[in-house]
């Protein structure tokens, strides 16, 4: 036998790369496919449902034009919202009667192909973001239908709809001037306040990165705390005028606050400062009550702690009172608020371990800088410290540090 090698075919093998090849978009035949499973079914949801779990439709690829179809009834035009060619079903969101009644079921079967179709939700994402920027294009009829439908979404948690999808896109410059974002967004919170309370709204309009911003709904001639207080009050949605106007109240005594403080770590002449706070109670409407609980506030916040040292922390307490007592005098112009400033002083004692024990001797000095009258600090001692919150124990030992100085007023007035 030879043992030479035997001939090989010699060359080079060519790899042929295979192509993915991808049927173009037919969403006009999916759309006529789901528009038919509604006529077949003759708008019964439930059936509807069950007809669309079991088909071989590929929602993935039409996922928008799967929700044009429920919401319109059929395909819209790329882009807007108005009928495109094909296939049409009278059994949508939008041809349905403006009610929670009538709208609800339709929110139901969204939840239930949304459960079976997770990924479905980025459609209806897509879906609203796009009506809610044409918004302008519906009748205002069709706008209330809208409303109802995304207020249900959230009052009932039926779907992963971010609360963002809906209120970011009405802020649109042309569609807030003419009155339709504040319109859609008033029966929005009509509706979803039926179900659920005004901190449940607030947490929404947080999430939705909304709720200070409120006013951006309005157009220009009545974007105004008046204008929201009119509007809102008018379309009986009270709870939210009245969370409004104490957000309002709450920035204008912060700044207050801050104002204040300023001055007193500068030593501001106390005229001024009293000037000062007056006027801006003034521009502010703050009640007189809450004006003294906030002069207390501020004037305890501007001392100088010094730790653990319970002594120099008395001593700094009780300048501050005298240094300042001009200021409250001002303030404290009659024996109810001269009272509550007795009880934010036993308020603060009690949450605020370093002065638990300086109670008395604040009573004191604010009694012998004429801030608090005698007649004051004996009705608090004989009818009860503030009861509000605190324990039966810690009234009592307020009452009973104050004795001494009681007893020696009770003396003083038989002397005299």
């Amino acid at each position: 036998m030879s043992s030479k090698e035997k001939p090989t075919l010699g060359g080079t093998r060519i790899k042929t790369r295979k192509r993915n090849i991808t049927a173009p978009l037919d969403p006009a035949t999916f759309a006529d496919a789901v528009v038919q499973i509604y006529l077949d079914n003759a708008g019964d949801l439930e059936l509807i449902a069950k007809s669309i779990e079991s088909s071989d439709l590929n929602f993935s690829r039409y996922g928008d034009t799967f929700f044009e179809v429920i919401f319109t009834g059929g395909r819209t035009q790329p882009g807007t919202t108005k009928p495109d060619e094909g296939d049409r079903h009278s059994y949508s969101v939008l041809a349905s009667e403006a009610t929670r009644e009538a709208i609800f079921p339709f929110v139901l079967y969204i939840q239930k192909i949304l459960r079976r179709r997770p990924f479905l939700i980025k459609n209806l994402e897509n879906v609203t973001r796009r009506f809610l920027q044409s918004v302008e294009l519906f009748e205002e009829n069709e706008s209330k239908k809208l409303a109802i439908f995304t207020a249900l979404t959230f009052s009932q948690k039926l779907s992963g709809l971010p609360p963002e999808t809906v209120f970011q896109p009405l802020l649109k410059d042309n569609l807030v001037a003419k009155g339709l974002v504040l319109s859609f967004i008033t029966d929005f919170f009509k509706e979803y306040l039926k179900d659920c309370s005004i901190d449940d709204l607030i947490a929404l309009l947080k999430r939705g990165k909304m709720e200070d911003n409120l006013l951006d709904y309005f157009p220009t001639a009545k974007r105004s705390a008046e204008g929201f207080s009119d509007h809102f009050t008018k379309e009986g949605l009270v709870s939210l005028v009245e969370y409004n106007q104490k957000k309002i109240f709450d920035v204008k005594l912060k700044e207050m606050k801050a104002a204040l403080k300023t001055q007193i770590e500068e030593e501001t002449d106390i005229s001024e400062v009293i000037e000062n706070v007056k006027l801006q109670v003034k521009d502010a409407i703050i009640p007189d009550v809450e004006v003294v609980r906030m002069l207390w506030d501020v004037l305890m916040d501007a001392v100088q702690w010094s730790g653990k040292n319970q002594q120099q922390n008395a001593n700094a307490a009780l300048r501050q009172v005298k240094t300042w007592a001009e200021l409250l005098n001002a303030f404290c112009t009659s024996g109810k608020l001269e009272l509550e400033l007795m009880y934010k002083v036993q308020i603060q004692c009690y949450e605020d371990a370093k002065l638990m024990k300086l109670f008395p001797e604040i009573i004191r000095s604010l009694y012998e800088q004429d801030v608090l009258a005698e007649d004051t600090i004996l009705l608090w001692f004989r009818k009860g410290s503030n009861p509000k919150g605190r324990s039966m124990y810690a009234r009592q030992t307020f009452v009973k540090s104050l004795e001494p100085f009681v007893k020696w007023l009770e003396e003083a007035e038989e002397e005299e």
